[in-house]
């Protein structure tokens, strides 16, 4: 997925297999394979470092499950087969993150995923908030952007871009009301942050597939989450995907696994 400002809800959980006989192991391996994973003792899994910030991510990040909403409901929106649905649920995902700034000084996150019984993937964005088109085999023909930005800049966002969305009947913008759900969803993803994330910079990306009508808008940050008894800075990203007037909210969130 070159230079595309695809919503990262694709890399943690929507890898693209070239065919579903080739790259879909059954559900009893890729549990299997999972367990393994979670019992090898050099490997570590754990809250964010405090060195972490959305402009340094590189380094390897894990989905935890436990701490993370179950994504099924957003790949059924999608019109994703229960098959791959499966895959993915089962899945250990780890991405390798890498994030850079070019001669022209955009920034840029380059993402190398791997996942139990699914096919690698890589995923490059860049930070320019400007639309970039790609075709992928699962969610055909996406249109996306990315951006470093604040919440006083995502909550206008519904605002500034109504005329446009409207007219394009982006997010299930053109019929009366609809506007309103829109700025519950922005509400929504500027919800349950830490000071550095709810008051400073976080991640904003943006991916429609106008063909079978369904958007996809998340955030990147830390949140502080609770796991036993002791509260932790934890690498969390937010997910709406609205297909007309349907809407599911996902919060995954993500263990350091160390340096690459």
């Amino acid at each position: 997925m070159r230079g595309t400002a695809l919503a990262s809800l694709y890399s943690p959980l929507y890898v693209t297999p070239t065919s579903s006989k080739e790259n879909i192991r059954a559900p009893e391996l890729s549990q299997t394979l999972e367990e393994q994973y979670n019992e090898r003792p050099w490997t570590t899994r754990m809250a964010a470092p405090e060195n972490k910030t959305v402009r340094d991510l590189n380094g390897k990040w894990v989905i935890n499950k436990t701490l993370s909403d179950n994504p099924d409901p957003v790949l059924a929106l999608q019109g994703i087969g229960w098959l791959t649905r499966k895959a993915a649920g089962l899945a250990t995902v780890t991405q390798t993150v890498s994030t850079y700034t070019d001669d022209r000084g955009t920034s840029h996150i380059d993402i190398s995923q791997s996942a139990s019984g699914l096919k690698p993937s890589i995923e490059e964005r860049a930070f320019d908030w400007q639309e970039r088109a790609t075709s992928n085999w699962l969610f055909g023909d996406v249109v996306g952007k990315s951006r470093y930005t604040t919440f006083k800049d995502l909550l206008a966002e519904p605002e500034r871009e109504s005329e446009r969305a409207i007219g394009n009947g982006w997010i299930g913008k053109g019929k009366d009301g609809d506007k309103g759900r829109v700025q519950e969803d922005a509400e929504w993803l500027a919800q349950g942050w830490l000071p550095e994330s709810s008051d400073g910079e976080v991640v904003e990306s943006y991916v429609e597939n106008a063909k079978v009508g369904w958007t996809g808008w998340q955030v990147w940050g830390f949140a502080e989450v609770e796991t036993q008894g002791e509260k932790k800075r934890w690498h969390t990203r937010r997910f709406v995907v609205r297909k007309g007037e349907e809407s599911v909210r996902v919060v995954l969130r993500y263990d350091w696994a160390g340096e690459a």
